[in-house]
Parts: C-alpha cells; sequence; structure tokens
C-alpha cells in the first residue's frame, strides 16, 4: 500500500504480503430478503462498482461532468436514494458494507427511476484508497456512523485524523466534509480532529456545528435519537 505503484489489497495479498486492514465497519450480516437478492442479481450489473476494478473515472462512469457525492455507510440507502432523486444534477457512489442495505437499496433506486446513483459493497477505507481519485469529489456525507460510545472504543471510530486526511486528498478544492451524529462525545470529537486538520475550513458561523442542511433527509437514525432525547449535530468543512 506504500509503495508508488500502489498495489490493491488482492494484488498485495497475492504476493506474499501483509496488509494490515483498518475496517470502517464491524461485519453485521443480516439475512438477504428475496427481493434485495433479485434486485442484486438484476441490476448489480448496471448499479454496481467492484473493488477489484479500481481506479474510477467519473466522467465516463456516468457519462457526464457533473459533480460527484460520494457516502460513506448509507445503511438501507433510503436517505440516499432520496437524495439523489432530488438531485438530478448531481452524481451519487454510495458505500456500504452490508449487502441487505445494498440489496435494499439498489431495488429502491430502481423503484424510483433513479439513474444517477453507484453504489459499492466493500470497505470503505479500501474503496478510498484504491477507487477514488484525488481531488475528484465535491461532497463526502457520513451521516451516524457506529459511535463507539464506550471510551476505550474510541479508536475504532472512522472519524480519525488520518481518516479526515484521506477525505480531504479525495476532495475537489471548495469540496465539503458533511458528517452528522447523534453522539455528542462523538461530534465534539469529530470536531477537534476537524480543527485540528490542515486545510480544511468549518463552514459553521459559530466556528462548531451547522444547522441539518435541507439536502439531508431524514434518517432513522435521526428520528430514532429524537425519540431517545438526544441532540443531532451536523458539521461541515470545506477543503481549502
Amino acid at each position: 500500500m506504500t509503495e508508488q505503484t500502489h498495489k490493491t489489497i488482492e494484488q498485495a495479498q497475492e504476493e506474499g504480503k501483509y496488509i494490515r486492514k483498518v475496517r470502517s465497519f464491524v461485519k453485521r450480516e443480516g439475512r438477504l430478503t428475496k427481493g434485495q437478492a433479485r434486485a442484486l442479481e438484476l441490476y448489480w450489473q448496471e448499479m454496481g462498482l467492484n473493488h477489484e476494478n479500481g481506479m474510477v473515472n467519473f466522467s465516463e462512469l456516468f457519462g457526464n461532468d457533473n459533480p460527484v457525492v460520494l457516502e460513506i455507510g448509507f445503511g438501507m440507502g433510503k436517505s440516499l436514494v432520496e437524495m439523489a432523486k432530488n438531485a438530478p444534477e448531481l452524481n451519487f457512489v454510495g458505500i456500504e458494507v452490508h449487502r441487505p442495505g445494498v440489496g435494499a437499496c439498489v431495488a429502491l433506486a430502481k423503484e424510483e427511476g433513479v439513474d444517477n446513483l453507484k453504489v459499492y459493497e466493500h470497505d470503505a477505507i479500501e474503496i478510498l484508497a484504491d477507487c477514488i481519485p484525488d481531488g475528484s469529489l465535491s461532497t463526502v456525507q457520513l451521516f451516524f456512523p457506529d459511535p463507539w460510545h464506550k471510551k476505550k472504543h474510541h479508536k475504532r471510530r472512522i472519524v480519525q485524523p488520518e481518516f479526515v486526511e484521506t477525505i480531504r486528498q479525495k476532495l475537489k478544492v471548495g469540496g465539503v466534509f458533511h458528517m452528522a451524529t447523534d453522539w455528542e462525545n462523538y461530534a465534539e470529537c469529530m470536531l477537534d480532529d476537524m480543527q485540528s486538520s490542515p486545510g480544511y475550513k468549518n463552514l459553521s458561523e459559530t466556528n462548531d456545528y451547522v444547522p441539518r442542511p435541507d439536502n439531508r433527509p431524514l434518517t432513522k437514525f435521526e428520528q430514532r435519537g429524537h425519540r431517545l432525547g438526544h441532540g443531532v449535530w451536523d458539521l461541515q468543512f470545506s477543503k481549502e
């Protein structure tokens, strides 16, 4: 991974090299419904992207030069499909490791007639490293990632300085990294990591959090947070 030739994870492993994998997820594989399985079978060639295919050319992929929005961890895909449907002038790429969620997203996108969305079923850390060109994204979205709320597990949170720098590299100048969480401690840690990372500007007028933008739909996680009395914190930082 550190060589200039930048081999994929698979290539390096085939050569017998040990690659330490920092996962952006914990595998919780649910049961794939018949509808989800059918959607993956019928539409993966059209909507699916594969890690082993390497770097993506977004202009060729979508057939246009529209700005690209990347969402990491889209869950069952409901809000991602809604955003893509509401913004046909943008291209969307989703990354999700859980197969039922990917199947549900593909099925809903086809049902809603959404054609500006592609999805990966893979770990986001590896997709960022091997498939997303530097300076190619207008927006990166990370909504309600696993908070790992126990202090001893904080090191497992995806938002860490190295990850923040990776996102900065993938964004265009002026591109936005948008995060949301319903865990206040995680929001504070996100803010600290972003404020201490060079090359970003906080878009908050109060230099902390921003109101929920209209283009981010309310998710089931946010609704759950409201029911439990949790606040929700949005952060938006642009690449300078």
